[in-house]
Protein backbone atom coordinates (compact mmCIF):
# COMPACT_ATOMS: atom_id res chain seq x y z
CA UNK A 1 0.00 0.00 0.00
CA UNK A 2 1.54 3.36 -0.99
CA UNK A 3 2.39 5.66 1.87
CA UNK A 4 0.78 9.07 2.26
CA UNK A 5 4.18 10.64 1.69
CA UNK A 6 4.34 9.38 -1.92
CA UNK A 7 1.77 11.87 -3.36
CA UNK A 8 3.54 14.66 -1.48
CA UNK A 9 6.87 13.46 -2.91
CA UNK A 10 5.49 13.37 -6.46
CA UNK A 11 4.01 16.84 -5.97
CA UNK A 12 7.35 18.14 -4.70
CA UNK A 13 9.21 16.65 -7.68
CA UNK A 14 6.67 18.10 -10.11
CA UNK A 15 7.04 21.52 -8.47
CA UNK A 16 10.84 21.30 -8.72
CA UNK A 17 10.68 20.27 -12.38
CA UNK A 18 8.26 23.12 -13.10
CA UNK A 19 10.56 25.60 -11.36
CA UNK A 20 13.57 24.27 -13.29
CA UNK A 21 11.66 24.68 -16.55
CA UNK A 22 10.82 28.22 -15.47
CA UNK A 23 14.49 29.03 -14.86
CA UNK A 24 15.42 27.73 -18.32
CA UNK A 25 12.62 29.79 -19.92
CA UNK A 26 13.65 32.92 -17.97
CA UNK A 27 17.31 32.56 -18.94
CA UNK A 28 16.24 32.04 -22.55
CA UNK A 29 14.17 35.24 -22.52
CA UNK A 30 16.84 37.34 -20.80
CA UNK A 31 19.55 35.81 -22.99
CA UNK A 32 17.73 36.80 -26.20
CA UNK A 33 17.09 40.30 -24.86
CA UNK A 34 20.72 40.56 -23.80
CA UNK A 35 22.02 39.54 -27.24
CA UNK A 36 19.47 41.67 -29.12
CA UNK A 37 21.96 44.55 -29.69
CA UNK A 38 23.83 42.25 -32.09
CA UNK A 39 20.67 41.88 -34.21
CA UNK A 40 20.19 45.65 -34.42
CA UNK A 41 23.87 46.17 -35.14
CA UNK A 42 23.59 43.78 -38.08
CA UNK A 43 21.21 46.25 -39.80
CA UNK A 44 22.83 49.44 -38.52
CA UNK A 45 22.87 50.96 -42.02
CA UNK A 46 19.06 51.07 -41.94
CA UNK A 47 17.55 54.24 -40.39
CA UNK A 48 16.41 53.82 -36.79
CA UNK A 49 12.75 54.58 -37.51
CA UNK A 50 12.76 52.06 -40.36
CA UNK A 51 14.19 49.36 -38.07
CA UNK A 52 11.49 50.15 -35.49
CA UNK A 53 8.81 49.95 -38.20
CA UNK A 54 9.95 46.50 -39.28
CA UNK A 55 10.23 45.31 -35.69
CA UNK A 56 6.62 46.30 -35.00
CA UNK A 57 5.33 45.02 -38.36
CA UNK A 58 6.79 41.52 -38.02
CA UNK A 59 6.07 41.30 -34.29
CA UNK A 60 2.43 42.16 -34.99
CA UNK A 61 2.20 39.39 -37.59
CA UNK A 62 3.86 36.79 -35.36
CA UNK A 63 1.79 37.57 -32.25
CA UNK A 64 -1.41 37.94 -34.29
CA UNK A 65 -0.95 34.47 -35.77
CA UNK A 66 -0.31 32.99 -32.32
CA UNK A 67 -3.45 34.63 -30.92
CA UNK A 68 -5.50 33.40 -33.87
CA UNK A 69 -4.16 29.86 -33.39
CA UNK A 70 -5.10 29.99 -29.70
CA UNK A 71 -8.58 31.36 -30.50
CA UNK A 72 -7.88 34.63 -28.65
CA UNK A 73 -7.76 37.06 -31.57
CA UNK A 74 -11.33 38.42 -31.33
CA UNK A 75 -11.18 38.52 -27.53
CA UNK A 76 -8.00 40.57 -27.79
CA UNK A 77 -9.57 43.14 -30.13
CA UNK A 78 -12.53 43.43 -27.74
CA UNK A 79 -10.27 45.07 -25.14
CA UNK A 80 -10.23 48.19 -27.31
CA UNK A 81 -14.00 48.55 -26.81
CA UNK A 82 -13.33 49.39 -23.15
CA UNK A 83 -12.55 53.11 -23.06
CA UNK A 84 -10.25 53.06 -20.03
CA UNK A 85 -8.34 50.01 -21.28
CA UNK A 86 -8.04 51.48 -24.78
CA UNK A 87 -6.62 54.75 -23.38
CA UNK A 88 -4.14 52.81 -21.24
CA UNK A 89 -3.02 50.81 -24.26
CA UNK A 90 -2.54 53.99 -26.31
CA UNK A 91 -0.30 55.43 -23.58
CA UNK A 92 1.61 52.18 -23.16
CA UNK A 93 2.10 52.04 -26.94
CA UNK A 94 3.76 55.46 -26.84
CA UNK A 95 6.03 54.45 -23.97
CA UNK A 96 7.16 51.11 -25.38
CA UNK A 97 7.73 52.68 -28.81
CA UNK A 98 9.90 55.39 -27.21
CA UNK A 99 11.78 52.67 -25.33
CA UNK A 100 12.40 50.57 -28.44
CA UNK A 101 13.50 53.42 -30.68
CA UNK A 102 15.84 54.78 -27.99
CA UNK A 103 17.43 51.36 -27.52
CA UNK A 104 17.91 50.86 -31.27
CA UNK A 105 19.45 54.33 -31.50
CA UNK A 106 21.77 53.57 -28.56
CA UNK A 107 23.09 50.40 -30.19
CA UNK A 108 23.49 51.80 -33.68
CA UNK A 109 25.14 55.03 -32.51
CA UNK A 110 27.81 53.21 -30.50
CA UNK A 111 26.23 53.82 -27.08
CA UNK A 112 25.17 50.29 -26.12
CA UNK A 113 26.79 50.76 -22.69
CA UNK A 114 24.28 53.50 -21.93
CA UNK A 115 21.57 51.08 -23.03
CA UNK A 116 22.68 48.40 -20.58
CA UNK A 117 23.00 51.01 -17.83
CA UNK A 118 19.37 51.99 -18.43
CA UNK A 119 18.18 48.45 -17.76
CA UNK A 120 20.27 48.26 -14.58
CA UNK A 121 18.63 51.48 -13.37
CA UNK A 122 15.11 50.40 -14.40
CA UNK A 123 14.24 48.25 -11.33
CA UNK A 124 15.39 51.01 -8.98
CA UNK A 125 13.26 53.56 -10.84
CA UNK A 126 10.35 51.12 -10.55
CA UNK A 127 10.84 50.99 -6.77
CA UNK A 128 10.88 54.80 -6.65
CA UNK A 129 7.73 55.06 -8.77
CA UNK A 130 6.02 52.52 -6.53
CA UNK A 131 6.79 54.75 -3.58
CA UNK A 132 5.81 58.05 -5.21
CA UNK A 133 2.82 56.92 -7.30
CA UNK A 134 1.39 53.86 -5.57
CA UNK A 135 2.38 54.76 -2.00
CA UNK A 136 4.28 51.50 -1.55
CA UNK A 137 6.64 51.33 1.42
CA UNK A 138 10.35 51.79 0.80
CA UNK A 139 12.75 50.07 3.19
CA UNK A 140 15.90 51.85 4.35
CA UNK A 141 18.00 49.47 2.29
CA UNK A 142 15.94 50.15 -0.85
CA UNK A 143 16.19 53.90 -0.23
CA UNK A 144 19.99 53.60 -0.07
CA UNK A 145 19.92 51.53 -3.29
CA UNK A 146 17.95 54.25 -5.09
CA UNK A 147 20.33 56.89 -3.68
CA UNK A 148 23.33 54.95 -5.04
CA UNK A 149 21.68 54.86 -8.46
CA UNK A 150 21.24 58.64 -8.30
CA UNK A 151 24.91 59.02 -7.35
CA UNK A 152 25.83 56.87 -10.34
CA UNK A 153 23.75 59.06 -12.64
CA UNK A 154 25.44 62.12 -11.13
CA UNK A 155 28.89 60.67 -11.88
CA UNK A 156 27.78 59.97 -15.44
CA UNK A 157 26.57 63.56 -15.84
CA UNK A 158 29.93 64.87 -14.64
CA UNK A 159 32.00 62.38 -16.65
CA UNK A 160 30.04 62.67 -19.89
CA UNK A 161 29.61 66.42 -19.59
CA UNK A 162 25.86 65.99 -19.95
CA UNK A 163 22.84 64.00 -18.82
CA UNK A 164 22.95 60.27 -19.82
CA UNK A 165 19.59 60.71 -21.48
CA UNK A 166 19.62 57.34 -23.22
CA UNK A 167 19.88 55.47 -19.90
CA UNK A 168 17.27 57.68 -18.24
CA UNK A 169 14.80 57.45 -21.14
CA UNK A 170 15.15 53.65 -21.25
CA UNK A 171 14.74 53.26 -17.48
CA UNK A 172 11.94 55.85 -17.20
CA UNK A 173 9.91 54.74 -20.20
CA UNK A 174 10.07 51.04 -19.27
CA UNK A 175 9.20 51.76 -15.63
CA UNK A 176 6.21 53.91 -16.59
CA UNK A 177 5.23 51.25 -19.13
CA UNK A 178 5.24 48.59 -16.44
CA UNK A 179 3.20 50.86 -14.17
CA UNK A 180 0.58 51.40 -16.87
CA UNK A 181 0.40 47.72 -17.84
CA UNK A 182 -0.11 46.85 -14.18
CA UNK A 183 -3.34 48.87 -14.23
CA UNK A 184 -4.66 47.25 -17.43
CA UNK A 185 -6.11 43.75 -17.09
CA UNK A 186 -4.76 42.65 -20.47
CA UNK A 187 -2.61 39.49 -20.87
CA UNK A 188 0.99 39.98 -22.00
CA UNK A 189 0.61 38.67 -25.56
CA UNK A 190 -2.71 40.42 -26.13
CA UNK A 191 -1.21 43.64 -24.82
CA UNK A 192 1.81 43.38 -27.12
CA UNK A 193 -0.46 42.76 -30.13
CA UNK A 194 -2.66 45.76 -29.33
CA UNK A 195 0.38 47.99 -28.85
CA UNK A 196 1.83 46.99 -32.22
CA UNK A 197 -1.60 47.24 -33.85
CA UNK A 198 -2.24 50.78 -32.60
CA UNK A 199 0.96 52.22 -34.04
CA UNK A 200 1.21 49.99 -37.10
CA UNK A 201 -0.87 52.19 -39.50
CA UNK A 202 1.49 55.14 -38.94
CA UNK A 203 4.61 53.04 -39.44
CA UNK A 204 3.21 51.27 -42.51
CA UNK A 205 2.51 54.69 -44.01
CA UNK A 206 6.10 55.66 -43.27
CA UNK A 207 7.48 52.46 -44.82
CA UNK A 208 5.29 52.85 -47.91
CA UNK A 209 6.46 56.44 -48.30
CA UNK A 210 10.14 55.54 -48.05
CA UNK A 211 9.76 52.80 -50.63
CA UNK A 212 7.59 54.90 -52.95
CA UNK A 213 9.94 57.88 -52.98
CA UNK A 214 13.11 55.79 -53.04
CA UNK A 215 14.25 56.75 -49.54
CA UNK A 216 13.95 53.25 -48.09
CA UNK A 217 16.91 50.90 -48.02
CA UNK A 218 15.20 47.91 -46.46
CA UNK A 219 13.13 45.15 -48.03
CA UNK A 220 12.79 46.30 -51.64
CA UNK A 221 16.41 47.37 -51.98
CA UNK A 222 19.68 45.83 -50.95
CA UNK A 223 20.74 42.26 -50.16
CA UNK A 224 18.24 39.59 -49.15
CA UNK A 225 20.26 38.89 -45.99
CA UNK A 226 19.39 42.35 -44.65
CA UNK A 227 15.70 41.77 -45.40
CA UNK A 228 15.92 38.46 -43.53
CA UNK A 229 17.54 40.16 -40.52
CA UNK A 230 14.73 42.73 -40.43
CA UNK A 231 12.09 39.99 -40.58
CA UNK A 232 13.71 38.18 -37.64
CA UNK A 233 12.95 41.22 -35.48
CA UNK A 234 9.38 39.90 -35.19
CA UNK A 235 10.33 36.61 -33.49
CA UNK A 236 13.06 38.49 -31.59
CA UNK A 237 10.30 40.59 -30.02
CA UNK A 238 7.70 37.85 -29.54
CA UNK A 239 9.69 34.74 -28.51
CA UNK A 240 11.29 36.24 -25.35
CA UNK A 241 7.86 37.39 -24.24
CA UNK A 242 6.51 33.84 -24.64
CA UNK A 243 9.41 32.51 -22.58
CA UNK A 244 9.09 35.23 -19.94
CA UNK A 245 5.35 34.61 -19.51
CA UNK A 246 6.05 30.88 -19.13
CA UNK A 247 8.75 31.55 -16.56
CA UNK A 248 6.54 33.92 -14.55
CA UNK A 249 3.92 31.17 -14.16
CA UNK A 250 6.44 28.58 -12.95
CA UNK A 251 8.79 30.35 -10.55
CA UNK A 252 8.93 32.79 -7.67
CA UNK A 253 8.89 36.46 -8.60
CA UNK A 254 11.88 37.13 -6.34
CA UNK A 255 13.94 34.57 -8.28
CA UNK A 256 12.70 36.00 -11.56
CA UNK A 257 13.69 39.47 -10.38
CA UNK A 258 17.24 38.35 -9.67
CA UNK A 259 17.58 36.51 -12.98
CA UNK A 260 16.45 39.59 -14.94
CA UNK A 261 19.86 41.18 -14.34
CA UNK A 262 21.35 38.68 -16.78
CA UNK A 263 19.83 40.86 -19.55
CA UNK A 264 21.77 44.12 -18.92
CA UNK A 265 24.85 42.09 -17.89
CA UNK A 266 24.93 40.38 -21.30
CA UNK A 267 24.31 43.76 -22.95
CA UNK A 268 27.23 45.19 -20.98
CA UNK A 269 29.52 42.35 -22.11
CA UNK A 270 28.40 42.69 -25.73
CA UNK A 271 29.06 46.45 -25.66
CA UNK A 272 32.55 46.11 -24.18
CA UNK A 273 33.79 42.83 -25.67
CA UNK A 274 32.03 42.69 -29.05
CA UNK A 275 31.38 46.34 -29.94
CA UNK A 276 34.63 47.45 -28.21
CA UNK A 277 33.00 50.49 -26.60
CA UNK A 278 35.36 52.42 -24.32
CA UNK A 279 34.90 51.89 -20.59
CA UNK A 280 36.29 55.15 -19.16
CA UNK A 281 36.71 55.79 -15.40
CA UNK A 282 33.49 57.81 -15.15
CA UNK A 283 31.46 55.07 -16.86
CA UNK A 284 33.08 52.40 -14.68
CA UNK A 285 32.32 54.42 -11.53
CA UNK A 286 28.73 54.85 -12.69
CA UNK A 287 28.30 51.10 -13.20
CA UNK A 288 29.96 50.43 -9.83
CA UNK A 289 27.37 52.61 -8.07
CA UNK A 290 24.50 50.99 -9.97
CA UNK A 291 25.81 47.46 -9.28
CA UNK A 292 26.11 48.29 -5.55
CA UNK A 293 22.59 49.69 -5.60
CA UNK A 294 21.27 46.59 -7.34
CA UNK A 295 23.05 44.39 -4.79
CA UNK A 296 21.48 46.28 -1.90
CA UNK A 297 18.09 46.15 -3.58
CA UNK A 298 18.26 42.39 -4.07
CA UNK A 299 19.93 41.41 -0.78
CA UNK A 300 16.75 41.17 1.34
CA UNK A 301 15.18 38.83 -1.22
CA UNK A 302 18.18 36.50 -1.14
CA UNK A 303 18.24 36.58 2.66
CA UNK A 304 14.50 35.86 2.86
CA UNK A 305 14.84 32.96 0.41
CA UNK A 306 17.70 31.51 2.49
CA UNK A 307 15.58 31.70 5.62
CA UNK A 308 12.65 30.07 3.82
CA UNK A 309 14.74 27.05 2.92
CA UNK A 310 16.01 26.48 6.49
Amino acid sequence: MPSSSEPAGRESRAHSESAATGVVAALGAFGIWGLSPMFFKAVSEVPVLEILSHRILWASLVVGLVLAYRGEFIRTLAYLAQRKTALTMVLSTGLISANWITFIYAVNSGQALQGSLGYYIFPLVTVLLGRLVLGESLSRRQAVAVALALVGVGIAVRGLGGVPWISLVLAGSFSLYGLLRKTAAVPALSGLFLETLLILPFLLTYLAGTELFGAGIALLAGPWTRSLWLMTLGPLTAVPLFLFANAARRMRLSTLGILQYTNPTIQFLVATLVFKEALNPATLATFACIWCGVGLYLWPERRKRALDTN
